[in-house]
């Protein structure tokens, strides 16, 4: 899936087919028409390597989310993430900088900030509880909510466009020099990865997996922590998009079963190859320019996740 995604990826656009063109581009430059290979090389392949790094981020986060808190509605921002990026994001707008860096340090900043404050409220005698987790999301997400309509009215028409964009997630600002900020992702892909079984054991409740061995305590952090700041890269770069992390654990869980040691790299795939292909459904589908890929994530994953909920039911 990931390399046939990747393929159309790159070889479809707004400037039209360019497949037959990818074995020149990569594998002859030499014989390459220039033109082919610059559009594909310096603008479509930073793009489908941004799609699937955000992608497999989401769907991974939404996949940790939902075991960790037992929820199948949890998402990858239901700690909050997403409103703290945002106003972040939107102040940097305000401020003058640059999209790369400077805006998307300050969506990283405010969303690691977010998580601090409600790790601060889930906490007391019994810390990291999973009800005062979702409570502290919900209270971060609302606030966030008003101070994002606040900071939007007080707006200049020349900002309102940029920041509309950014809140539905928008691919289309990539640049070369962003890629080696997603490799900050690895490492919590990595950890992901190594937890799996107790992640499979926290399935069947915190006293059961403490009785078999697992420290819930230090795993929960763990997970809680490096989602966190994968999804927070994720989302400095992108913008925010819906459903992605949603939709694809789901997907996978009714394909493949609950053992997480098969859904991790189902959904770090899966999800990397669905946000390629939405991406790519945002370039070409409007007879003029594109559309924000959080439109296109949200038209295709709401419908998607209410037939995949009626037809649990069944």
């Amino acid at each position: 899936m990931l390399i046939i995604s990747s393929s159309l990826g790159l070889g479809f656009g707004s400037t039209g087919s360019m497949l037959g063109s990818l074995g020149e581009v990569f594998f002859r430059p030499q014989e390459a028409d220039q033109v082919a290979a610059a559009i594909i090389k310096e603008i479509r392949l930073p793009r489908v390597v941004l799609a699937a790094a955000v992608g497999g981020t989401l769907a991974l986060g939404g996949l940790v989310f939902q075991a960790l808190l037992r929820n199948p509605l949890a998402e990858p921002y239901i700690l909050g993430i997403s409103g703290g990026s945002a106003v972040g994001a939107i102040l940097g707008m305000f401020a003058g900088l640059a999209a790369f860096p400077g805006v998307s340090m300050s969506a990283f900043a405010g969303s690691m900030l977010t998580l601090g404050l409600v790790l601060i409220l889930a906490g007391g005698r019994s810390p990291l509880r999973r009800d005062s987790l979702i409570l502290g999301g919900v209270m971060m997400n609302a606030f966030f909510g008003a101070m994002i309509m606040f900071l939007i009215s007080l707006s200049q028409d020349a900002q309102m466009r940029s920041i509309l964009f950014w809140l539905m997630g928008d691919l289309s600002m990539i640049s070369p020099q962003q890629l080696p900020v997603l490799l900050m992702v690895l490492p919590g892909m990595a950890v992901i990865l190594v937890l799996a079984r107790p992640m499979n054991l926290l399935l069947m409740g915190r006293d059961t997996a403490a009785s078999m061995g697992v420290n819930v305590r230090l795993v929960t952090l763990a997970l809680l922590v490096f989602t966190s700041l994968m999804v927070s890269v994720a989302v400095s770069q992108s913008g925010l998009i819906g459903f992605v992390g949603l939709a694809v654990p789901h997907i996978f869980r009714l394909i493949l079963g609950p053992d997480h040691r098969l859904l991790i790299p189902a959904c770090l795939l899966g999800g990397a190859s669905y946000l390629i292909l939405c991406d790519l459904l945002a370039r070409t589908l409007p007879p003029e320019g594109e559309m924000p890929v959080g439109v296109v994530t949200a038209l295709i994953g709401a419908p998607l996740f209410i037939y995949l909920l009626w037809r649990s039911r069944r």
